[in-house]
């Protein structure tokens, strides 16, 4: 090969290293002195992020949708030295009372540094017991809420021309086809897909966009989230959820995956191995994400069906007369609207 030969090689690969290779990142190296808005700041992931934060030095706007517990949650921080500038409690699905907290920050300080949408709620069942209103919950606070958020709080962002960083909460569930999660799946890959344009749309600004993809978080939706249509007071669903506390990580130790990436400017964050080797699986090796989907599928039905077999035969219970609704007769994701 020739001289222009070698030349004309390197001329390509320079150029496919300049259209492929080059990877903006716009990690922050510290959250000290940076204004910081976390939502879902009262407890599991969203607190111990408020928590982490607040030790590097940040500059805390907290809200929730427990009231006092964000009291509480606040109050903590303060007394360990952290600075909590504005706090309130409101629903993230509510977009007047979202805008509204927004004014009032931004009457006051300056745009965000970073924005962080920790909150959300769970909802599990087969498509015949989801009901509308669980479809619109989940849609509403798990995707409607972020959205809230980054209308009200992005555009000051690029406006004060100081880049940042935007935290979006997704979950494994954003990822896969995991059983059972329709509704909630909807909302948190309509929440990936948010986040895939805004890495894109935002470099030109400088502000960094991280989607986590929590797997197992030992949080207190554990405890709470109800699975429609199944009896979770059954052995074996009790079993189910001792094995996933067993399994999972702290809050603590995804909100240190969450800051990590954030000082890296990583977009996908896993805060536990086996869903980043899942998504590997998934890409790579298809065939064999789809065997297992399949095989968690049909694991998951015959525990639903000996877990309703303990239902129906116990006398102080009768089948539920309405799917979704738990044995007392009051729909389940009215009993445990909690977030993560």
């Amino acid at each position: 090969m020739g001289a222009e030969g070698i030349r004309a090689i390197y001329h390509d690969m320079t150029f496919l290293h300049d259209v492929f290779g080059s990877r903006p990142r716009f990690g922050m190296r510290t959250l000290r002195g940076k204004q910081c808005f976390i939502t879902g700041a009262a407890s599991g992931i969203g607190l111990a992020a408020a928590e982490a934060a607040a030790r590097e030095g940040a500059l805390l706007f907290l809200t929730d949708v427990q009231a006092e517990r964000l009291e509480q949650a606040v109050s903590g921080i303060r007394q360990r030295g952290g600075t909590v500038l504005a706090h309130r409690a409101l629903d993230i699905s509510d977009y007047d009372a979202v805008r509204a907290f927004a004014e009032d920050i931004h009457a006051k300080h300056r745009a965000m540094d970073v924005l962080m949408n920790i909150a959300g709620i769970s909802v599990w069942g087969t498509v015949e017991n989801l009901q509308h209103k669980h479809w619109q919950r989940c849609v509403e606070i798990d995707l409607m809420g972020p959205i809230h958020v980054i209308e009200c709080f992005l555009p000051d962002m690029i406006h004060a021309g100081q880049g940042g960083y935007l935290v979006n909460v997704s979950s494994a569930a954003g990822l896969f086809g995991l059983p059972w999660h329709a509704a909630y799946s909807a909302a948190k890959f309509g929440l990936r897909g948010v986040s895939e344009v805004l890495r894109f749309d935002l470099e030109r600004h400088r502000i960094g966009v991280s989607l986590v993809c929590p797997g197992r978080v030992n949080t207190p939706i554990v405890g709470t989230v109800e699975v429609l249509g199944v009896n979770r007071d059954a052995p074996e669903m009790r079993k189910m959820t001792e094995h996933f506390r067993k399994k999972a990580v702290t809050p603590e130790q995804a909100a240190a995956a969450i800051l990590r990436g954030v000082h890296r400017g990583d977009y996908l964050v896993f805060t536990s191995p086996d869903i980043r080797m899942g998504y590997w699986f998934q890409q790579k090796l298809t065939f064999l994400y789809e065997a297992s989907m399949r095989k968690l599928n049909r694991d998951f039905q015959r525990l639903a069906d000996r877990a309703n077999h303990h239902l129906k035969a116990n006398a102080g219970y009768s089948s539920p007369e309405a799917p979704g609704s738990h044995p007392s007769g009051t729909a389940t994701a009215d009993l445990h609207d909690v977030r993560r």
